[in-house]
């Protein structure tokens, strides 16, 4: 199995030397458009390049002419912020209580939308233009005239800027860390939004802001924004919620009157008439509801079943279609994380050990059917991924640090090491023996203790039992060095509650890195990060080194400058053995009855499932499956 879908973040695709979107036009002669500091443009882009002119008509990887109508009926693939792919039991999806429904975030519009043929462009959805000051600190959106939210109400600068104030004063801890250097924003007439930004702030933090969902000031005068209770959120986007019933499914209705279903950012999009998620507690039982078309659509994440399962009756007939389409985005960092906080996590040998009792290679062999390649980065499958010895340029952020830094950092990149593939590799047990030893984790009587007496235990935490036939033949490994290892599975909500409390030793987690890390990547790895309920740093690293090279990541002023303080940065953060590293597949594999048809071309740093697939009535009535 891949494990565990990916929590959703803006996810791009690594690019060689610029952007590929940018090498594709000037393969064909298309002058690109840069966006720059001091004018006002039309997008937004880290580094200035954009791919479309101000009088595009349509983004490339859509179709225009897709017909609307008809259920996209699915299960979770990816999520963000508190949304939950198992259950849910509140309909606010911007505050850090509860546990929303996957997909929510469709009834909002944000400022600006991404392109998903380009590493991080934006170009104006609900903003028509955005003036940049010289120095990129201050940004001036104008908004188009017409938006509105669904019950007719005008959405104005004003409703904008108490959006971006509220989110960063009571949002979700995640939106609360990346806008903490937003200065202010503040309307300056109705179609005027000014959001300037704290000295020294990245200009990939405007671009965050610009994609954050916009609600209505009038609606909150009258509601809490805080409340984590059922009560139907007013939006201003393409869907509105429809029929639910809480942790079972929920649909989201098609919005016939649209306000911006015309614009360039839009067409090809938005074809369903409605989408529903349906919500399920153990994905065997998943699987199950697929065979019977409880709904239509999934992306296998489970290796087992893609090799073994799909062999009922409805695949062999061809009513249910299999299709894997290239993912090319990093593929991130997949593992079971480490959590510091915890003394007998203190010691880097320790967590060495724990990497090494974990044999990847009879696990690949005997459950995954060979299907997947360690993962060793966390920027596995991309151009920021530390490989060899150090370049210059890393060398010289990195060499100031030396005295703070082991002397593998200036040498090749750690990588776990591979075993003989038996699943008794005696060389690697005995490696993780000894460095427990070294770390004063001794072993009497078969059992091993922490340095201060305790018997040493370890508990990997997971809501779902389908890791559980990974997790255990680690845990007889660890067993074997005398260590009482267990796992725990426990009901959503109590594990999103640990969660973003800290109260785990290891659990499993995806983390997909975008291809052009900013702000929002802060939140991982940063000191700032690791004690606030709800980080992403599952870890609690806090180095000042790391801090550092964050630091010189999301200030980067061009690829070249990015990419060599991400390698710097991989190489800091793959010594300090933070996770057991899994796995990763560079590929998308979907299982669906046969009711849907997509672009020809999959959108580079993205799926589009949900956004520029449709409904295929012809093919539906050829396959017996209408209705």
């Amino acid at each position: 199995m891949t494990g565990v879908p990916p929590h959703l973040t803006a996810t791009r695709r690594q690019f060689l030397c610029g952007s590929a979107a940018l090498a594709s036009a000037l393969a064909v002669g298309v002058r690109p458009v840069m966006a720059q500091a001091g004018t006002t443009s039309h997008g937004l882009s880290i580094f200035g390049e954009l791919k479309y002119p101000a009088d595009f008509e349509r983004f490339d990887y859509v179709n225009p002419d897709a017909p609307k109508g008809g259920t996209l009926s699915r299960i979770a693939s990816s999520w963000a912020w508190n949304q939950n792919p198992t259950t849910f039991n509140t309909l606010n999806t911007l505050v850090q209580k509860g546990d929303a429904p996957v997909g929510l975030d469709v009834i909002y519009d944000t400022l600006m939308t991404r392109a998903l043929d380009e590493p991080d462009a934006v170009y104006g959805l609900v903003a028509e233009r955005v003036e940049a000051s010289e120095g990129g600190r201050v940004y001036r959106f104008t908004l188009r005239d017409g938006p509105r939210f669904h019950d007719g109400s005008p959405l104005t600068a004003e409703d904008v800027a108490f959006s971006l104030n509220i989110l960063k004063e009571k949002g979700h801890a995640l939106i609360r860390q990346t806008m903490r250097r937003m200065e202010s924003a503040v309307a300056e007439d109705e179609r005027t939004v000014t959001v300037t930004l704290d000295e020294g702030a990245p200009v990939s933090l405007a671009l965050t802001i610009a994609t954050l969902p916009i609600v209505s000031r009038a609606f909150y005068d009258t509601h809490d924004f805080e409340d984590a209770g059922m009560l139907r959120p007013l939006g201003s986007g393409p869907y509105k919620v429809g029929a639910f019933e809480a942790g079972r499914y929920i649909e989201y209705d098609r919005v016939e009157d649209y306000w911006a279903r015309d614009l360039p950012v839009n067409r090809g999009h938005h074809n369903f008439e409605r989408i529903r998620y349906e919500f399920f507690r153990d994905r065997d039982v998943a699987f199950e509801g697929f065979k019977g078309r409880a709904y239509d659509l999934r992306e296998e994440f489970t290796s087992r079943v893609w090799a073994t399962g799909y062999n009922f009756p409805a695949v062999e007939a061809g009513k249910v279609k299999l299709e894997t389409l290239p993912d090319e985005r990093p593929s991130g960092a997949q593992g079971w994380f480490i959590n510091l906080r915890r003394e007998k996590f203190a010691d880097p040998r320790v967590r060495e050990a724990l990497i090494n009792a974990f044999d990847f290679e009879w696990t690949n062999k005997a459950l995954f059917f060979g299907a997947y390649a360690r993962s060793r980065s966390y920027f596995e499958s991309s151009s920021m991924m530390a490989q060899g010895v150090p370049s210059e340029g890393e060398l010289a952020l990195l060499v100031p640090f030396r005295d703070q830094l082991p002397d593998e950092v200036f040498g090749e990149p750690y990588s776990p090491p591979v075993s003989d593939g038996s699943g008794r590799d005696r060389t690697l047990q005995r490696a993780a023996s000894r460095l427990l030893s070294e770390a004063g984790f001794e072993i009497r009587d078969g059992v091993r203790y922490t340095p201060s007496g305790e018997v040493f235990t370890i508990e990997f935490l997971d809501d779902e039992p389908t890791m559980e036939r990974i997790v255990q033949p680690y845990i007889q490994r660890l067993k074997a060095l005398g260590i009482d290892a267990q796992s725990r599975t426990v009901d959503a909500s109590q594990y999103r509650a640990r969660l973003n409390s800290f109260d785990f030793d290891m659990t499993v987690q995806r983390f997909v890195m975008p291809a052009t890390p900013g702000e929002d990547v802060r939140v991982y790895w940063t000191s700032d990060s690791a004690e606030i309920p709800g980080s992403r740093n599952l870890s609690g690293i806090a180095d000042p080194v790391v801090d550092e090279l964050v630091g010189h990541l999301t200030r980067a002023t061009s690829r070249e400058e990015l990419e060599t303080a991400a390698r710097a940065l991989d190489r800091v953060l793959r010594a300090g053995r933070y996770w057991v590293p899994h796995w990763y597949k560079a590929a998308h594999t979907l299982a669906y009855w046969d009711v849907y048809s997509h672009p020809e071309e999959k959108p580079r740093y993205g799926l589009g499932l949900d956004s520029t697939w449709w409904y295929d009535s012809e093919k539906a009535a050829r396959n017996g499956l209408a209705g």
